[in-house]
């Protein structure tokens, strides 16, 4: 057997509902996706598998059969990746592809034996092992075998959508009444029980419920008062995007810990920071979810606003969050800043907020853009003019060329840079966060791909001129 049929034989054989995960890692060329990952599912009741490619600021995904996710992988592994993990509730699989194309499989079974080389038809009935006629003992088929041998010979399995029943004779039949089979052709594994399969089914769901960082049910003292939670944790009906949105959030941040330092005060300041639900948000995760000492700081141009933020964290006994009115480009209350986060800071208020976090050094930059009016009024091309002519569609390329622009300019000085979708667009338009971890020194002269990029729009956005050195006329 050569080594495709033999990769594809191990990829069939894990792709079925007792799959915990696929990863393939270690691309061949800087060119390819970084990272690819397989998980099953269920779609309109029957087993699929969900394949998610990376790259560094995007995300692909793609539903299949086992059969169809099975050529798509082994594409994958044959053309981009070296290496392959298969987690099974089975079985362990590492597949290594070597530069000169030497293919390893390294497999090790694990958890209820399986007989190998067998086949198991419900409606038929047959079950066949290499070498022997005799029944394949799975976990049911000797809980069905014991009933028989006690007088009751049938079994039942439901999950509220499957019954069946069975009878194992001596000559290694396996004869199956499907009346109520309502499950037929998912996929799923005939051998789990009833509690099994219901519990794999619901983690399975594509519906499955949503473990979020501030779980529903546990009061969030400054999420009650905020009007997003009942007093009970009983998030409010009206409220529940908000309530998502600041778990998304928190999210981003658990991504980012690891670059702060766990045995010092880490200085966190939240720009614009609003009503500072993500704010409060921050502060609850780090201190009180992850013991981590931050001080974190809230600017905001509105009076009122500031005021009644300090009261709730007075309130809350927060020692270290504090809220101040002032503006974004003339702050000057701190030398040393160890993350920055804006979000929906309007317009060039964005630019400014990234240009602190640069001058300070900061590990991480946390950015959700809003109403980026700057490129709007000055992008011009002669090729997309026509387009240009309708004004929304003006108003989404000039934001976008915004968000790419602060985006490469954040790589070129020195930041690991991510463009992400903070929350679904169907929750609010202003939906993509700038995610930058600083990892090297940086540079002020500006790329020339990226000045290419500036002169081919006619735009010329705050933050180049904020980051960059003049040039010489």
């Amino acid at each position: 057997m050569d080594k495709s049929q033999e990769l594809r034989e191990v990829l069939l054989r894990y792709l079925d509902a007792d799959l915990e995960r696929i990863i393939f890692s270690n691309p061949r060329t800087r060119e390819s996706y970084l990272k690819l990952t397989v998980r099953p599912l269920l779609l309109r009741g029957a087993l699929a598998f969900q394949t998610e490619e990376f790259t560094e600021k995007q995300a692909f995904q793609k539903n299949q059969n086992a059969e169809k996710t099975a050529e798509y992988l082994l594409g994958e592994l044959e053309n981009r990746y070296r290496n392959a993990e298969i987690a099974s509730l089975h079985g362990i699989v590492n597949i290594l592809i070597s530069k000169k194309g030497t293919v390893t499989i390294k497999e090790k079974k694990v958890g209820v034996k399986r007989a190998e080389n067998r086949t198991v038809s419900v409606v038929a009935g047959d079950v066949q092992k290499a070498g022997k006629q005799m029944p394949a003992k799975s976990h049911a088929d000797v809980k069905e075998n014991s009933l028989e041998k006690s007088g009751q010979s049938q079994s039942s399995h439901e999950n509220g959508k499957m019954q069946r029943s069975a009878k194992i004779q001596g000559n290694g039949k396996l004869q199956s009444n499907a009346k109520q089979q309502k499950n037929a052709g998912t996929g799923l594994s005939a051998g789990m029980d009833a509690a099994a399969f219901s519990e794999r089914l619901a983690s399975l769901s594509h519906n499955r419920t949503k473990k979020y960082v501030l779980q529903e049910g546990v009061p969030v003292p400054f999420l009650v008062d905020l009007g997003v939670m009942t007093a009970e944790g009983k998030v409010v009906k009206s409220r529940y995007d908000k309530f998502r949105q600041i778990n998304r959030f928190l999210e981003f941040i658990e991504d980012v810990l690891p670059n702060l330092d766990p045995n010092r005060t880490n200085t966190i300041i939240d720009f614009g920071c609003g009503k500072s639900y993500l704010t409060f948000a921050m502060y609850y995760y780090f201190r009180e979810l992850k013991k981590l000492d931050v001080n974190i700081i809230g600017l905001d141009l509105k009076e009122d606003v500031i005021a009644i933020c300090n009261g709730l964290a007075e309130k809350y006994g927060y020692e270290k969050l504090h809220f101040y009115q002032g503006d974004i480009a003339s702050y000057t209350g701190r030398d040393e800043v160890d993350m920055v986060v804006t979000l929906h800071a309007c317009d060039t208020a964005t630019d400014y907020a990234l240009e602190k976090a640069v001058k300070w050094n900061a590990k991480v930059i946390l950015s959700v853009p809003c109403c980026q009016h700057e490129l709007n009024r000055q992008i011009a091309n002669k090729e997309l003019y026509p387009i240009m002519d309708y004004g929304i569609l003006k108003e989404r390329m000039a934001a976008l060329l915004t968000d790419g622009i602060r985006a490469k300019l954040l790589e070129n000085a020195g930041y690991e840079t991510q463009i992400l979708e903070f929350i679904d667009m169907e929750h609010t338009p202003k939906n993509l966060l700038i995610r930058a971890v600083k990892r090297q020194e940086g540079s002020k002269k500006l790329p020339e791909e990226l000045k290419a990029c500036m002169e081919a729009y006619h735009v010329k956005p705050t933050l180049a001129d904020l980051l960059t050195e003049k040039e010489e006329p």
